[in-house]
């Protein structure tokens, strides 16, 4: 009978009920020790079974907190028959997991995606309740990948129910439920079925505060020693209670629950095999099962609740557990079992030992538990005699804490490794993990020059990388010099990187020798390694050559989906996101980065869910939405100034707030490699416009001269287009308006097209060749309508009754049906229209395979479709 959970009980059996109806859900259990927390879990599972659930359950274990995946060999062992059918990359990482494969794993979040897909192909068959408890002591790698799947889950009939201590466990997004104290009603019945009396019923109470696990300990207690208290906190007095329990057990048997506790996993035949080397046998844990402490089959050994393991643990003296280990470090077979034990058997330098935990540590970062391989370097630097060792060992530490998403520790680490060994060369191998944790932490200018700094010590392999590395993080700080320091001693040690050398020269202003030099970067990129298709793209976006920009910006993606490079993912969708923007592919754009924003979001990136916000910010200041444009400007970090002064500064100028506009955009631009970017200079247009309605023309000269020269040395229609609307702005000249629309008609951005066909028809119209005039408002006003540019629209509008047209009233824009869908809906019909199977869409897309088909079932009538034959026959462009 469980007192006082019927709201708790209800909860889990809407989730459960939901999951048994299609709709996947996951709840956080968090409570103190003792609330009552596993008995919830056990009814649950009860009543999930008796209603035809299968049930997955592990339970986490202070022991193997930080053994790579422990919880999650736990839970999937039963099912591992099942990998074979997962997407290769998928099904990898999980053999990796179990011990069953060698493929390294390069993306953490790879496994959380193997997992949901696993769940959701065991939720076919039925559905499916995973129960963890103890969550608190889940290694983080296991955290990770159960709690991605959890915050993806849709429709796949699956429930997710973590239990959880107050400390630990972070899981935002996910629901939580406190389960409460017991009131004295559900108290004073809780003890009378333990068969206390009365007259010592009020004082149990009190002192178990209405915990649960206290009752019933403190009750069992003082029927049997009336006399019995213990003035401490309710957790500590049931651990006391506990010990004394132990505490009156015979020595070998404390000794087998000491063994039981250090090993942790409850796997009897190692736990024997190590307590037979001091003694100890099976018979030797009797009195402990006798008195209800432990549970025991023929494989296992259960603690009835974990605070009995920590209280036989933390009972013994130190030389008692140390032997523990070493002994249990002894019988294990498995090489990271015996790397768990090591490190708490050591006492003293033993690189023989530091030796082992360092090949425990690679072996953990190839599955991607890089928590665990940083906490392995890091126990391998403390039983390391040598200093300069010592230092390594730190750094690879540091380096895998960086990789798990944890810059504090990786600083703190790096700081541990620089005083362990000022040798330069040590410390040059150290510095990009120092740098990076700058740049992360916002101090990129630091950043920069401390890879400069370091490089000379640095190896020919390491030297060249970190050079552009700095020359990246100078670029992004502001930092000319650094820029330009990076080039120069690239090509002083022969390695010279056209993507550097190009950089360099824009920040001195120098078109004509950089932007040639990035398109070389290009060229040399496009079939090259994954860096440089990567550097590649950068140089592309750079020179504003959107065609190849969209190219390898929808590469990279196809790539990180391919791959499984799900932590790289955002980026590549950010990037895509913002050349699908300047081609007008607004609700493609906006699919990326709702697609973006929840990946990053799953996976703990919020910082980047904040860089996202500049791409909708341009979308909603062009289709004139001033609020949404300022909320989502308002999250974008000061890094991204750019993106989002250049959107304010759009929607002020559509307004004819000509001051403000300029203002913004003359701050904004400021000195620095950053006004070179692509979308910097496309934001010249908008200062000289601004500036010749306000009369001003002397304020658009100098930005209007570099981005003429940055134009002509590019060579990109669109951008010669618009330099050469610039000049007819300022001089009047129609020759420039002409050689707009002619360069227009062979570019990418109809934004830009439709804004000089609006102000060469304006030119038209004060020459009065009003007739000329209204074919070239007309094909502005298309643009802008399809855009969905309201503001720009209504301009168009204007000059279109003032050039004699009377059939220009504002009409409601034909609807396109697409807009009906919800962005993943939009990309799921897609995908399926090209005829992707839903398991296909699923593993691009990093969803469930159900998901994906609730999606196209919601999709189809909004469609007007039933099938996906007729889905294919739509325009989905």
């Amino acid at each position: 009978m469980l007192y006082g959970r019927s709201a708790e009980l209800a909860a889990l059996e809407e989730l459960t009920a939901g999951a048994r109806e299609g709709r996947s859900g996951a709840l956080v259990l968090r409570g103190e020790a003792g609330i009552g927390k596993t008995a919830l879990l056990d009814r649950t599972a009860q009543s999930a079974s008796a209603a035809g659930m299968r049930v997955l359950r592990v339970t986490g274990v202070e022991p193997e907190a930080d053994l790579a995946f422990g919880g999650l060999v736990q839970l999937l062992w039963p099912v591992q028959d099942r990998l074979d059918g997962l997407p290769e990359p998928q099904a990898d990482a999980l053999r990796a997991v179990l011990g069953a494969g060698r493929t390294p794993t390069r993306d953490r979040f790879l496994t959380g995606l193997a997992v949901l897909t696993l769940l959701a192909d065991l939720a076919e068959q039925g559905p499916l309740l995973c129960l963890v408890d103890d969550a608190q002591w889940l290694d983080q790698a296991t955290s990770d990948a159960l709690l991605f799947a959890a915050r993806r889950l849709a429709a796949e009939q699956v429930a997710m129910v973590f239990a959880t201590r107050d400390e630990g466990f972070a899981a935002p997004g996910l629901t939580e439920l406190r389960p409460s104290r017991l009131d004295t009603g559900d108290a004073v019945s809780l003890l009378a079925d333990l068969g206390l009396p009365p007259a010592l019923r009020d004082q149990v109470i009190a002192e178990s505060a209405g915990n649960p696990l206290a009752l019933i300990e403190f009750g069992a207690a003082r029927r049997d020693d009336p006399g019995s208290f213990t003035p401490v906190t309710v957790a500590d007095r049931v651990l006391s209670s506990y010990r004394t329990q132990i505490a009156a057990l015979p020595e070998k048997t404390r000794l087998a629950l000491l063994f039981a506790a250090a090993e942790g996993r409850g796997d009897l035949p190692l736990q024997m095999k190590a307590a037979r080397t001091l003694g100890v046998g099976l018979e030797d844990l009797e009195d402990a099962e006798r008195a209800g402490l432990i549970q025991v089959t023929e494989s296992t050994v259960v603690f009835r609740h974990p605070l009995i393991g920590t209280a036989a643990y933390q009972g013994a003296v130190l030389a008692r557990r140390i032997a523990a280990h070493q002994a249990l470090a002894d019988a294990a077979e498995d090489p990271d079992c015996r790397a768990r034990h090591l490190p708490l058997a050591t006492t003293s330098p033993d690189d023989e030992v530091a030796s082992e935990l360092v090949a425990a540590a690679e072996r953990a970062a190839d599955r991607s538990a890089y928590a665990a391989a940083s906490l392995l370097h890091q126990q391998a630097a403390r039983l390391t005699p040598d200093r300069r060792a010592q230092a390594h060992r730190l750094t690879d530490a540091a380096a895998c804490a960086l990789n798990a998403g944890h810059a504090g520790q990786a600083r703190d680490l790096a700081e541990q490794a620089e005083r362990s060994s000022p040798e330069p060369e040590d410390l040059a191998r150290l510095a990009p993990v120092r740098a990076a944790v700058m740049f992360e932490s916002g101090d990129r200018r630091e950043a920069a020059r401390l890879l400069l700094r370091r490089t000379h010590a640095a190896g020919p392999g390491l030297g060249p990388a970190m050079l552009r590395t700095g020359a990246t993080y100078g670029w992004f700080a502001g930092d000319a010099d650094s820029v330009r320091e990076a080039a120069e001693r690239l090509a002083s040690l022969g390695e010279a990187d056209p993507m550097v050398e190009g950089m360099a020269h824009l920040v001195d202003d120098d078109y004509a020798r950089g932007l040639p030099l990035l398109e070389r970067a290009v060229a040399a990129g496009q079939d090259g390694s994954d860096a440089a298709r990567t550097r590649a793209l950068h140089s592309a976006i750079l020179l504003g050559d959107d065609a190849t920009a969209m190219e390898l910006a929808a590469a990279e993606v196809s790539r990180c989906r391919a791959q499984g490079l799900i932590g790289a993912l955002p980026q590549a969708l950010h990037l895509l996101a913002e050349r699908q923007v300047l081609a007008g592919a607004h609700r493609d754009a906006e699919a990326s980065v709702a697609e973006a924003v929840e990946i990053a979001r799953d996976t703990g990136l919020r910082e980047r869910v904040a860089w996202l916000g500049g791409v909708p910010a341009r979308i909603a200041a062009i289709e004139g939405d001033e609020q949404r444009c300022r909320d989502l400007v308002r999250d974008v970090p000061d890094a991204g100034r750019v993106a989002g002064e250049s959107a304010l500064s759009l929607l002020e100028l559509a307004r004819g707030d000509y001051e403000a506009a300029l203002g913004r955009l003359e701050t904004a631009a400021g000195p620095g490699p950053q006004r070179h970017m692509a979308m910097a200079m496309a934001t010249v247009a908008d200062q000289v416009e601004a500036a010749v309605r306000l009369g001003q023309t002397e304020r658009a000269e100098r930005p209007m001269r570099a981005f003429e020269a940055w134009a002509r040395a590019g060579r990109q229609p669109w951008a010669l287009a618009v330099a050469h609307r610039c000049r007819a702005l300022v001089d009047g000249r129609e020759e420039d308006y002409r050689e707009a629309a002619r360069l227009h008609g062979q570019g990418r951005r109809p934004f830009e097209r439709a804004r000089t066909s609006l102000l060469y028809g304006e030119w038209l119209r004060r020459a009065r060749r009003r007739t000329e005039a209204r074919d070239m408002l007309r094909s502005a006003l298309e643009d802008f309508e399809g855009l969905r540019a309201a503001p720009w629209a209504e301009r168009a509008r204007a000059e279109l009754r003032a050039a004699g047209d009377a059939t220009t009233s504002a009409k409601a824009t034909a609807e396109n049906v697409l807009d009906r869908l919800t962005p993943q809906e939009l990309q799921v019909v897609r995908l399926a229209a090209d005829g992707n199977s839903s398991r296909e869409i699923a593993a691009q897309l990093f969803l469930s395979r159900r998901t994906v088909e609730h999606h196209l079932y919601k999709a189809y009538p909004k469609l007007g479709v039933g099938s996906r034959r007729e889905l294919a026959r739509l325009n989905l462009v």
